[in-house]
């Protein structure tokens, strides 16, 4: 840990909220044009032979230990829970917005901190549990023009993506506990890079390779960005959490909702055609707000 430094650390902690931000509206463009499977497995491929190549260069990676008996159990439910998460947040994002992805996804960090009191044995602060209310509060506020719908079944399909992206929260939930107990053990990197390669196994059967030459200039440049964004996204949060508190990195990422909800906003003002933007009046955007400030008070727990 280097010493605190915002003037490092706010820069990188900005760069991993834009790149978290821009994901899914870049993803609901590429998704026009080419299936879930085959977009999420060009991301691991990427993924695989970048890191692959970087750390395997660099020495730094010891996937052996991942399958010792002990830790072999564990390594598989995680690999399991985060290629979940990857595979149906893409589909969710099928059948509604960027936005709404954005807002729901954020009950991935609080049942990962519910999973942490029931079975670790740790303790939620006040100010958590306030967090944990205003996320309540706020996911009905945000949907309040849809709510009929949604009650009603009159809009099938767009109940089907909320319920996809519920579990892709719950994969990454999954995934988070089960790291907490790897890392004792292993490296981020190497629990990282055995994901990216069992993903790009995994998926290859579901994925069609070969649609990505039919792409346009949009859907190469949108296909290589969310190819590097993982890689760029979880370098830059790395180095900032090294160069900077944890508890103010997260308040910076609490940003991400709102920042997706903005930018898809303007994008869709400016260029009508590109993708559905969610409607939004006062009380969605209270809703939005309460959600992202909720997801902060519950990440940085009993921090300043």
């Amino acid at each position: 840990m280097h010493p605190s430094n915002w003037k490092i650390g706010l820069p990188l902690a900005l760069v991993t909220a834009f790149m978290w931000a821009l994901l899914p509206i870049a993803l609901k463009g590429l998704l026009d044009s080419m299936s879930a499977s085959t977009a999420t497995w060009y991301r691991f491929v990427g993924a695989a032979v970048l890191a692959g190549t970087y750390y395997g260069w660099t020495r730094q990676l010891n996937l052996r230990q991942l399958f010792e008996r002990g830790m072999l159990p564990l390594t598989i439910i995680a690999v399991v829970g985060l290629l979940t998460n990857y595979l149906t947040y893409a589909s969710g994002l099928h059948f509604i917005t960027a936005g709404a992805a954005q807002i729901v996804i954020q009950l991935a960090p609080l049942l990962l901190l519910t999973s942490s009191v029931i079975w670790l044995g740790e303790h939620f602060s006040s100010r958590q549990w306030l967090g944990v209310a205003m996320v309540v509060a706020g996911l009905p506020l945000f949907f309040n023009q849809r709510l009929t719908e949604l009650v009603s079944g009159a809009n099938n399909s767009y109940l089907l993506g909320l319920g996809l992206i519920v579990v892709a929260a719950v994969g990454w939930a999954v995934y988070g506990f089960f790291q907490k107990k790897i890392l004792g053990r292993a490296k981020p990197q190497d629990l990282l890079v055995l994901i990216y390669i069992a993903g790009t196994l995994c998926f290859l059967p579901m994925a069609d390779p070969l649609s990505a030459l039919e792409l346009d200039w949009l859907g190469w440049g949108l296909l290589v960005f969310l190819t590097a964004n993982t890689l760029i996204a979880y370098g830059a949060f790395t180095k900032a959490l090294a160069h900077w508190e944890a508890s103010r990195v997260s308040a910076t990422l609490a940003l991400v909702p709102l920042l997706t909800l903005g930018m898809g906003t303007l994008i869709g003002a400016a260029w009508p055609g590109y993708i559905e933007v969610e409607p939004m009046n006062w009380i969605s955007w209270l809703g939005a707000a309460a959600v992202a400030s909720g997801s902060l008070f519950a990440a940085i727990g009993r921090g300043r």
